[in-house]
């Protein structure tokens, strides 16, 4: 499967990779990128194979307090990450070798402007049975970005009205819900907040 962007996507304002952030050993050969969010439906780098696959040890989760992306650090908005325990369902993008450079380059820039997420080698499981060893970017719990313990109706509150770098916190959920319902990819929890927006 090819994807038709041909260059890396571009962003109004260049974003830069944290001072702090921590960079994992990538494995040899082409590169794969676990994605559960918008890198489903927004990847913004050129990929040759995309599959359905699986993570265990973490679930999608409505728990990042967004203050670049979906909101601002005077008001925050709300964007997924994975967090601790369970198990969660995306796509599996491969990334030619020779371009594994930029891609990373691309995702950290993208992934880790702040150090709430961690970028982690993960075993993902596909669907036709393969495990593979791929790039994804998980929660950091102690981070102050963390969200947690909030009730349905205060997440909803918090992405109806919060706006960032990349749009409305309530597009990108109802967006990436889009995406998970055509991947028939069902999210209980994500569901019930969209239907209370």
């Amino acid at each position: 499967m090819s994807n038709c962007n041909t260059h890396i996507e571009e962003t109004k304002i260049p974003l830069a990779i944290h001072a702090d952030a921590i960079i994992p050993a990538l494995p040899d050969g082409d590169l794969w990128v676990f994605g559960y969010g918008s890198l489903m439906w927004r990847t913004g780098f050129d990929f040759t194979e995309a599959v359905e696959a699986r993570i265990f040890g973490y679930h999608r989760a409505l728990c990042v307090s967004s203050v670049v992306h979906r909101g601002t650090p005077q008001k925050a908005g709300l964007v997924l990450g994975l967090d601790r325990g369970g198990s969660c369902s995306g796509k599996l993008f491969r990334v030619r070798s020779d371009l594994k450079e930029e891609v990373t380059q691309y995702l950290y820039a993208r992934e880790l402007a702040t150090t709430v997420y961690l970028a982690r080698i993960v075993n993902v499981h596909t669907t036709d049975g393969r495990c593979i060893q791929a790039l994804t970017f998980v929660v950091d719990t102690k981070h102050h970005q963390y969200t947690t313990g909030k009730s349905p109706h205060q997440l909803v509150e918090i992405v109806r009205t919060a706006s960032g770098r990349s749009g409305k916190s309530s597009d990108y959920l109802l967006s990436t819900l889009e995406h998970l319902r055509q991947s028939n990819i069902h999210d209980a929890t994500l569901e019930n907040i969209a239907a209370l927006l």
